[in-house]
């Protein structure tokens, strides 16, 4: 199977079972043996089309004398696809799209599905400069929609919290492929060490922006074809995940409690800068998880990691103010990888107005483990203001026995005294969408 073939059944599957991108994309990468440049063309054709979609359909509309909802459902899939090379992929010449667009058709489709398919890509090489977008002085909204591939509902709230410019600027930074990001295992050598060794198999790399024990890849590799994986050099994880628990600084010895624990990369960062010594213990609600936080435990060297299953909103008892520093990593609705996951731009507002009441729960429960001088931190990997800000003021008038602590990235020139931090894509480049909260209990 070609790897346009590839990324149609994909494309197929997610329109059909919803179906995670990343998940996907992992076993059709396997199941079609893709490497080196179809693997990269399957990779950017099928994430591209999902994440363009809005985009994409609002064209296919202004080129079709057909409804888009009329559209055979394999066509439309073509259709998308085809259009996104033609408007995002430029390297790939307008004839090779089409003839590719036709075998499609003839294969997945039907004969007859040729001539339309080819008439509708024709036409928006005739007419691609002559049609409009939305007019953003009179609908701001429906502008930013269609020109940026994002629900009217997510434009709406960023653009109520954050202002209109903001807004913009953040989806710009959004469609910046963010770079991988690895977190150096410093129980096995330094990141100068690693750094060293990337440079001398001509892997592009340089160390992270705002974090001490990171490094970015400018070399697009697969993290098992990195030097150094099979050894338990580095993991991957985000840069603003890794500056996560450099706020939270557990130290040697502590008990260190990740309360929302899988896939584990938080807890092997906190077992790392705690020199494997002190106790970090791993909560999540799914016990089918926890495997990956042991295997992950493993393959890095680290003995402290205790992993249990446990549901964040029901209290133990047992561990009463009986941990150093708390860590609330809490489900969130994700809308600060959107760079990462394009599908999760297309879930419903609906789906996420309960967050915000769990986070809550989570935080209210888990803070009864800390002990009196403690930390706790708080942190999502959204841009949402109730599953962030309010969640914190709402948490500190509740719980007087909690007070703010600065949070400080000097890096950066930031002090916030508040202990609130929202890392914005277009302020920290290649950092994902990112909250973090400090607090410590006082009595």
């Amino acid at each position: 199977m070609t790897a346009r073939e590839a990324a149609f059944v994909s494309l197929q599957k997610y329109e059909t079972s919803g179906k995670y991108v990343n998940i996907e994309a992992d076993t059709a990468i396997r199941r079609n043996r893709l490497e080196g440049p179809d693997r990269a063309l399957y990779t950017a054709l099928f994430y591209g089309t999902v994440e363009r979609k809005i985009t994409l359909d609002y064209r296919i509309a202004q080129l079709s004398s057909r409804p888009i909802d009329e559209i055979d459902r394999n066509v439309r899939i073509i259709l998308r696809m085809s259009l996104y090379q033609l408007i995002w992929m430029d390297r790939i010449p307008a004839y090779a799209v089409l003839q590719e667009a036709g075998d499609l058709c003839r294969r997945f489709a039907a004969d007859s599905a040729v001539a339309f398919v080819n008439g509708i890509l024709r036409e928006w090489e005739r007419r691609k400069e002559a049609l409009p977008l939305p007019d953003e002085k009179t609908d701001y909204i429906r502008f930013l929609s269609v020109s940026y591939s994002y629900p009217e509902w997510i434009c709406s709230l960023w653009s109520e919290a954050y202002g209109k410019a903001k807004t913009k600027r953040i989806f710009e930074a959004f469609d910046q492929s963010p770079p991988l990001t690895l977190r150096v295992n410093t129980m096995k050598g330094t990141k100068e060490d690693l750094l060293k060794r990337l440079h001398d198999r001509s892997v592009g790399a340089g160390p992270t922006l705002f974090t001490q024990d990171g490094i970015r890849l400018t070399s697009h590799l697969p993290p098992e074809a990195v030097p150094g994986f099979e050894e338990g050099c580095f993991f991957v994880q985000d840069e603003a995940s890794q500056l996560a628990v450099e706020l939270l600084d557990p130290a040697e010895g502590e008990r260190v409690l990740d309360a929302c624990a899988c896939p584990g990369g938080k807890s092997f960062s906190a077992a790392m800068r705690m020199r494997n010594r002190g106790s970090v213990t791993c909560f999540d609600l799914h016990a089918n998880k926890l495997s990956l936080i042991l295997s992950g435990a493993e393959r890095l060297g680290l003995s402290i990691l205790d992993v249990r299953e446990q549901d964040g909103t029901v209290f133990d008892s047992t561990l009463e103010r009986s941990f150093d520093r708390v860590l609330c990593d809490v489900p969130c609705s994700g809308l600060g990888v959107l760079s990462k996951k394009p599908d999760i731009r297309y879930k419903r507002e609906d789906e996420i107005q309960r967050l915000p009441a769990i986070q809550r729960a989570i935080l209210s429960v888990n803070a009864r483990y800390v002990r009196p001088g403690g930390t706790l931190l708080y942190s999502t990997c959204t841009l949402h203001r109730k599953e962030n800000e309010e969640n914190i003021i709402d948490f500190l008038s509740e719980h007087p026995d909690f007070e703010p602590v600065p949070i400080e990235i000097p890096r950066k020139g930031i002090r916030k005294e508040d202990g609130m931090l929202t890392l914005f894509p277009d302020d920290f480049p290649g950092l994902d969408g990112f909250f973090v909260a400090k607090m410590r209990r006082i009595r």
